[in-house]
């Protein structure tokens, strides 16, 4: 078993300059006309170690058939529905603040770790691997991670520590979890921490630019 490391140096991620992204009219407006109350997307910051470790906000607990699901306008955690499958989320599911994908969503995150815990809540998690995963035919990738500070899970660092099995269980389950609404999932090979530590930083830039054109206008 790997030592215990209670910290992991923050990992600063070259990347080569991109060019503008064309912004999403529809997600710059739900990043702009918000509520009074504090919002869990907007308001909860992802962390100073980030995109190693970082905060996430937890929709759905380990076993549970519900899915629950942030509701972007109000910044509740809403019942999306009842999975259509004899399935139940393997670990605790959500999303990282502050972060933005293609799909106009913030970045999932699965969580291991050795309790459920309740939808709506936050906790320090860190990124040990990326799960490539096409939804429908677009791209809807999830990170892989650990809580921080849970005592038998936090040493790990990399997805290739944890038992075969476990990822097995972690990719049954999303490639049948829609099979009942005959929607198509498929599960491609887990990649490393690194690759979830460039996935990680290139939603906090998307989101930033996103941020930026907002206060513009």
């Amino acid at each position: 078993m790997a030592p215990a490391v209670e910290a992991v140096n923050k990992v600063k991620v070259a990347s080569a300059p991109v060019k503008a992204p064309v912004l999403n009219e529809k997600t710059l407006s739900s990043m702009t006309r918000r509520p009074g109350s504090a919002h869990p997307w907007h308001d909860l910051e992802i962390g100073p170690d980030a995109p190693t470790i970082f905060n996430c906000v937890i929709e759905i607990p380990r076993g549970s058939k519900v899915k629950y699901e942030l509701d972007k306008k109000t910044g509740l955690i809403m019942v999306d529905r009842v999975l259509y499958s004899s399935v139940v989320y393997p670990h605790n599911y959500g999303f990282i603040p502050r972060t933005l994908c293609d799909d106009s969503d913030p970045m999932d995150v699965l969580v291991i770790m050795q309790e459920p815990v309740v939808p709506g809540c936050f906790l320090r998690a860190k990124a040990i691997g990326l799960m490539p995963m096409i939804d429908q035919g677009e791209a809807d990738d999830k990170i892989i991670a650990v809580c921080a500070d849970d005592p038998e899970y936090k040493h790990f660092n990399d997805i290739k520590e944890l038992p075969p099995h476990r990822l097995a269980e972690i990719r049954r389950f999303f490639e049948d979890y829609k099979k009942n609404e005959n929607k198509e999932v498929a599960v491609n090979d887990f990649l490393p921490a690194t690759a979830a530590y460039e996935a990680i930083q290139h939603s906090m830039d998307l989101y930033a630019t996103y941020v930026v054109e907002g206060l513009r206008r």
